[in-house]
């Protein structure tokens, strides 16, 4: 074994979660597997709902364009009562502001969130290895062995670290030992049918409410002729599998024979399982998405859940890989069970809603978006740090725009764009503190952003103070964005003495040099060191 290829990351799963970490691993340049038991990409509607937070994710993960170009907003519920549809606006639809450039919802069926982002890894020159199941995993102090059978026979695949995105029945957790604490209601289920419709406005997202809450749903899914049909079982019903009795169900519900099922595309039954594992690894092994939580369909936020899950551990092991200390690796969890945690209780309450068709369940708001979680209080963002009005270390970066030495306006988000730390300097002091940081020369790089409130023609200038506004500054001030946009740091004084505590415990010490140092960095626009 001593002379066998060993690989940087091995990730089991190829959904959202899975494919979401292994973008953003290759991208920093480490050698990836990505192995899925299924035999080919999953082709059903499932989570149908990506948040605005995840749309960030998506863009700086190179798919946002065909995220977009796949979906659309969510149009209005119309709830049937007799004769009669009743229009309910079940999102505020929210024009998009300089902090917040995604603020609605995006309705896309999951397999195409799929393709997008397969379609990415493609690009990147990695291909999934699908029909390719987990069967034993053995690790020690330096590396996990995977033993993985496929049509080929079976082989064993050396990594240093495993991540598991294999979904709510995940090998990997199973075999870890994993606990997954929960509930799963085997008397509550849903049919859930993709199909095409004819005889059905696609204007609306329809509901036909039953007793019991054993209603029946619609939704319109974009650029097709299909559906999701969503259709609430009684507790010893049969699921009806062939398409004749599929309709005759819906028709005796809806009373309207008006619609008719033509091609079916997909089938699942659902039961809302609501699980949390008790740990998010062990060793080199880590759990992401419903390997690590699962939770109701209502509030759409499973899959944005998981794909947040891989994108806060993959600088995480990237920068580990590169140096910095194996405690980085212990915020994973940290950091993420409890933001699960609530979205469990998110999920679950809305779903126990519906069924008692409270009108609120049905509503979607800024707890949905998840552009509010955060890490604030956690190991990386300690309570007792500086802070602005608005914001607080472990919070979200906020976008804005800001005008450039060459007169164009650019976008913090692209600054941001890309695997690497960005500083932030808000004023001269700032800057300075800024120009005298040192920054280590493995791991992750540090993208340089000096700003002034004025422009200077040599810095960037928050000119439209979009900066000022979103991140809440009121004088010189140092941030510290994390690679995966949430923020690291936050300094109003003392600037480079409090900022090099946050960088240690996020980066590699063995060797670093200042930005004085660095000459191939600009000192006039923010360059990258």
């Amino acid at each position: 074994m001593s002379n066998a290829h060993v690989i940087d990351v091995l990730v089991v799963g190829a959904g959202p979660s899975g494919s979401a970490v292994a973008i953003d691993l290759v991208r920093r340049g480490l050698d990836v597997r990505i192995v899925d038991r299924s035999p080919h990409a999953f082709d059903g509607s499932r989570a149908k709902g990506v948040q605005p937070r995840s749309l960030e994710v998506l863009e700086d993960l190179g798919v946002l364009s065909d995220v977009l170009a796949g979906g659309s907003t969510y149009p209005k519920l119309g709830i049937h009562a007799g004769p009669l549809a009743v229009p309910w606006k079940m999102f505020t639809h929210r024009e998009a502001t300089p902090d917040i450039p995604y603020p609605n919802t995006w309705l896309i069926p999951q397999f195409r969130t799929d393709r997008a982002l397969h379609d990415r890894l493609n690009e990147l020159s990695h291909e999934i290895e699908f029909g390719r199941e987990l069967t034993e995993l053995t690790q020690d102090e330096d590396t996990v062995v995977a033993k993985v059978a496929g049509a080929d026979g079976t082989e064993e695949i050396i990594a240093r670290y495993v991540v598991g995105a294999d979904g709510g029945s995940s090998a990997v957790r199973k075999q870890l030992g994993i606990g997954f604490v929960g509930t799963t209601d085997e008397s509550d289920r849903m049919l859930i049918v993709d199909a095409s419709v004819t005889g059905l406005g696609r204007d609306r997202w329809h509901m036909w409410p039953g007793r019991g809450g054993r209603f029946i749903g619609a939704c319109p899914l974009p650029h097709s002729d299909m559906f999701q049909w969503m259709i609430r079982l009684t507790p010893d019903e049969e699921p009806p599998s062939q398409k004749d009795d599929i309709v005759q169900r819906i028709h005796s519900h809806t009373r309207d024979r008006r619609i008719q099922l033509h091609d079916i595309h997909w089938t699942s039954v659902f039961r809302p399982n609501i699980r949390l594992a008790q740990s998010y690894g062990r060793g080199r092994v880590f759990l992401v998405g419903d390997a690590a939580h699962v939770h109701t369909p209502a509030g759409a936020q499973g899959l944005n859940t998981g794909i947040q899950d891989g994108y806060n551990l993959g600088w995480k092991l990237a920068q580990v890989l590169a140096g910095a200390d194996e405690t980085l690796l212990d915020t994973y969890e940290a950091e993420r069970q409890p933001i699960a945690a609530g979205v469990l209780g998110l999920s679950t309450e809305k779903w126990g809603g519906i069924a008692k068709l409270d009108p609120s369940s049905m509503k979607r708001g800024k707890d949905e978006q998840q552009l509010a979680l955060t890490y604030y209080g956690g190991p990386l963002a300690p309570a007792d740090g500086m802070r602005t009005t608005t914001l607080r270390v472990g919070d979200r970066a906020p976008d804005a725009e800001l005008l450039s030495a060459d007169g164009t306006w650019t976008r913090l988000f692209d600054v941001f764009s890309g695997p690497e730390f960005t500083a932030i300097a808000y004023g001269p002091g700032a800057a300075r503190g800024l120009e005298d940081l040192a920054w280590p020369t493995t791991g992750a790089r540090l993208k340089r952003l000096t700003v002034q409130p004025a422009a200077d023609g040599r810095t960037f200038a928050d000119s439209k103070h979009t900066l000022r506004r979103a991140y809440g500054l009121t004088g010189d001030t140092l941030l510290l964005i994390r690679p995966d946009g949430y923020i690291g740091h936050i300094a109003t004084s003392d600037f480079l003495t409090t900022i090099r505590t946050a960088v240690r415990a996020m980066t590699p010490q063995a060797r670093s040099r200042t930005m004085s140092q660095q000459r191939h960095t600009s000192s006039g626009s923010g360059g990258t060191a």
